[in-house]
């Protein structure tokens, strides 16, 4: 889920690290554990489905990928010599294709570290709204953009020790507060919202929040692309699990179509279950790729890797067992038809609700086909991780 776009240190920062230094003690907790997670080499011949699949399929997405890693100097090292041999590759010739996998890359079967090599697999969409960017009758929803009160601190400018995590809230005088919740912004209680949109359907907001980036079909006939920027730092909760909780749900019927359908029949219900989950996201709006560019071409939204997301051969994954930009193979099952589901995936996108060594989140795309697969995709899955042959397993 495309959930990754950190938003830099608002207007009043020095402020509340100054409200949190001295009116709030933050003491330094331990860094949190690297993830275990362990890679058994393995054969190309133990990948299932690996001579049946078009992989070929996947390689706009490799090739986009690659030139994200090959421009930054951390990850350049290893994959300067795998990407521009894929590069030079025709991805329509598929022995090609599958040649240059086996030349550059090593398959390893991921594990957590009890030896579990199978997980949770689960998909994702971009969701397609109607809606307006100025107040409507028929669009009474809006999707708001960050707003200016919400404050973002790094509390490494406090504790190093803490790189890499933050607080989000808002200023009280001095005080640093928690940010508004759901319930209380859909009551008006935050100040300064500036909506990018306006949408019909408060379930088709929520999705749009979930999924983390969608399109909004305006009624002139251009195409708003809003994704993630911001969140007001509650944590989020499942609504799934509520209504699971409440006995109104079974683990196995839920998925998106089951609760949109028990919204439809709950409807002085709905905003009560809604507001179960205190987090809210905040949109920017995307601009879109360049006209005949390989961006254009894949035409998807931009997951944390910072690169366009190719349906069916994109992943959602933990990035401390799986490096966002490398390839992988993934078998599990279609959500629709059961049958084996098996391919070449790129890892390019992480998620909050994604994490585990074996975990994974299949995009499928966007439109209703997408929407449905995603809704209803909950399955076991085996994930080999494919590293450049030359190159050191990934640290933890």
């Amino acid at each position: 889920m495309i959930h990754s776009i950190a938003r830099p240190l608002q207007r009043g920062a020095a402020l509340v690290a100054a409200a949190l230094a001295g009116c709030v003690a933050v003491p330094p907790p331990p860094p949190p554990a690297p993830l275990p997670a362990r890679y058994a080499p393995a054969q190309w011949t133990d990948l299932p489905g690996f001579a049946d699949d078009r992989v070929g399929e996947a390689w706009p997405a490799l090739i986009v990928g690659c030139r994200k890693l090959v421009e930054d100097p951390a990850t350049a090292p290893v994959w300067r010599a795998p990407c521009a041999a894929a590069e030079a590759v025709d991805a329509q010739d598929e022995r090609a294709v599958r040649a240059s996998l086996r030349a550059h890359f090593r398959p390893y079967r991921v594990a957590s570290a009890d030896g579990t090599d199978r997980g949770l697999v689960t998909g994702y969409y971009e969701p397609s709204l109607r809606g307006s960017r100025t107040p409507d009758p028929r669009f009474p929803v809006p999707l708001y953009a960050v707003p200016d009160d919400l404050v973002v601190v790094d509390l490494a400018t406090l504790h190093p020790e803490l790189a890499g995590r933050r607080v989000r809230g808002r200023l009280d005088g001095r005080r640093v507060v928690p940010y508004w919740t759901r319930a209380e912004i859909d009551a008006g209680r935050a100040s300064g919202l500036v909506p990018l949109a306006f949408v019909a359907d408060r379930m088709d907001a929520f999705f749009l929040e979930i999924q983390g980036s969608g399109r909004v079909a305006l009624a002139d006939g251009s195409v708003l692309r809003v994704g993630y920027a911001d969140q007001n730092g509650h944590p989020y909760t499942p609504v799934a699990r509520v209504l699971i909780e409440r006995g109104e749900m079974t683990r196995e019927e839920a998925s998106m179509q089951a609760i949109r359908a028990w919204g439809e029949r709950n409807p002085m219900r709905l905003d009560a279950l809604l507001h179960e989950n205190r987090s809210h996201v905040f949109f920017r709006e995307v601009p879109a790729p360049a006209p005949g560019s390989l961006e254009a071409a894949i035409d998807g939204p931009i997951g944390a890797l910072g690169v366009p997301l190719l349906a069916h051969r994109t992943i959602a994954v933990d990035p401390r067992a799986v490096p966002l930009g490398a390839p992988a193979w993934l078998a599990t099952e279609h959500p629709l038809t059961r049958q084996s589901l098996e391919r070449l995936v790129i890892a390019q996108d992480t998620g909050g609700a994604i994490r585990g060594a074996v975990r994974a989140d299949l995009f499928w795309g966007a439109g209703p086909d997408a929407a449905e697969a995603a809704g209803r995709m909950r399955a076991s899955g085996a994930l080999w991780l494919l590293w450049p042959r030359d190159a050191t397993l990934p640290s933890r």
